[in-house]
């Protein structure tokens, strides 16, 4: 019988990893070259774009009283992307510097790099590129760049494999159709948009869930659920922002105080993204990543449930005193807000009894198995029942292969019956 092939080795060696380290080394270099390089233009260019006097009074009012002047706005609009882009160097460079003779952890540094310095923070880049064409190319190549390899990097990790097979054809697509959408936006072979992008993000969703259930190991799951967790929590924290922008009309005329509010928030979820594929490529003391999207399950929901219970029930109290009284009531405030102390402990249990029936089973049937073994363990007095109740206790709790109970022989009876 032939012996199973092992898999393809993932280590560089040699001139290989010199050539892919130089590699990463020039990119690295040209891209911040390029945000340094655009730095000053693109604060000319919010300078120009600014007008602070044609701002309603109330506005102007308010950022002279918060010392705000249009070139702290300029800088910190300027600053929000280039440190964004440092986060995602920085971690790539970690990543490079400890684990640069694997190739998914290689892989991971040049996306990072490419993907958060040329594509996510493009409008730096494409300042200096406005102001000097012959670089316009080298710009749009790197924002190519980082968009393919952030698709490939999610149809290949955590072991640098395509898997299933079928996910090497969509990468070649996906990088045929960013080349319009990147270097031809306007032209009619531009069509990354629409249903067809939705369906290459949910290809990347199932690439991992395929990989997760059928071919991962227990530390590469461990991986997945690091990755994941970063990017759904960064795309919907961005969701909830486009949200808010859209439903609530004050937010969107609230000038330049609101647009950097809004900013702060869609790039602070935005290096959440750099900072979990870090964890999960280093993974020297892999966090179990299970109790934290437990806690950010139990307490996502309630915090949302309890804000809805809260300004649901301001509205709905204002409405009845004005019924009632023909004027608003601060009592409505007051009671909405007895409310949530009241409901907050009760509720956050229901919600963590629903998040560990839902998707935590396996755990939450164990608790409950010890749970009524320990209710039984006070009452039962027959040792050979016990035996057998808690080798059954272990066999469903831990589920392992073999399970046996041996009771140590009490030496003092033994001695008796010898006597």
């Amino acid at each position: 019988m032939n012996p199973r092939p092992s898999p393809p080795s993932t280590t560089l060696r040699g001139r290989w990893l010199l050539l892919a380290c130089l590699a990463w080394l020039a990119v690295a270099s040209i891209v911040i070259g390029l945000h340094v390089a655009g730095i000053p233009y693109a604060y000319a260019r919010i300078i120009n774009s600014l007008n602070f006097d044609r701002l309603p009074m109330e506005q102007v009012r308010l950022l002279k009283n918060l010392g705000l002047t249009p070139e702290f706005y300029a800088a910190y609009t300027v600053a929000l992307p280039v440190g964004t882009m440092v986060v995602f160097t920085a971690i790539a460079t970690v990543i490079f510097w400890r684990r640069s003779e694997d190739r998914m952890a290689l892989f991971a540094a040049f996306m990072l790099v490419v993907f958060g310095g040329a594509a996510l923070t493009s409008d730096v880049p494409r300042a200096v590129a406005a102001a000097h064409p012959t670089l316009w190319f080298p710009v749009h190549l790197f924002e190519y760049l980082g968009q393919v390899a952030f698709v490939v990097f999610f149809y290949v990790f955590p072991n640098g494999r395509f898997v299933p097979r079928l996910t090497r054809w969509l990468a070649i697509a996906v990088a045929l159709l960013y080349v319009p959408s990147i270097f031809f936006p306007d032209s009619s072979l531009d069509l990354l948009s629409g249903p067809l992008f939705i369906g290459f993000i949910g290809s990347l969703v199932r690439a991992q869930v395929y990989r997760y259930g059928r071919v991962s190991s227990p530390v590469e799951r461990q991986q997945t659920k690091w990755v994941v967790f970063g990017v759904a929590v960064a795309i919907v924290g961005f969701g909830l922002i486009l949200t808010l922008v859209s439903l609530a009309p004050s937010i969107e005329p609230s000038g330049p105080l609101g647009e950097m509010a809004a900013s702060t928030y869609v790039y602070g979820f935005i290096v959440l993204i750099p900072l979990s594929i870090g964890v999960a490529i280093l993974r020297s003391g892999l966090y179990d990543i299970d109790v934290i999207i437990n806690r950010t399950l139990v307490y996502g929901s309630l915090t949302a449930t309890l804000v809805v219970v809260y300004f649901g029930g301001i509205v709905v109290l204002q409405r009845v005193f004005v019924l009632l009284t023909g004027q608003e009531s601060t009592l409505a405030v007051v009671a909405s807000t007895l409310a949530i102390a009241a409901l907050f402990v009760p509720l956050r249990r229901r919600v963590q009894a629903f998040v560990d029936r839902r998707f935590y089973r396996r755990k939450y049937d164990a608790r409950k198995t010890l749970e009524a073994f320990s209710a039984k363990l006070r009452d039962e007095t027959d040792l050979e029942a016990l035996n057998n109740e808690l080798v059954g206790v272990v066999r469903e709790t831990m589920q392992p292969a073999h399970v046996s109970l041996w009771v140590r022989p009490d030496p003092t009876s033994e001695g008796e019956q010898a006597v």
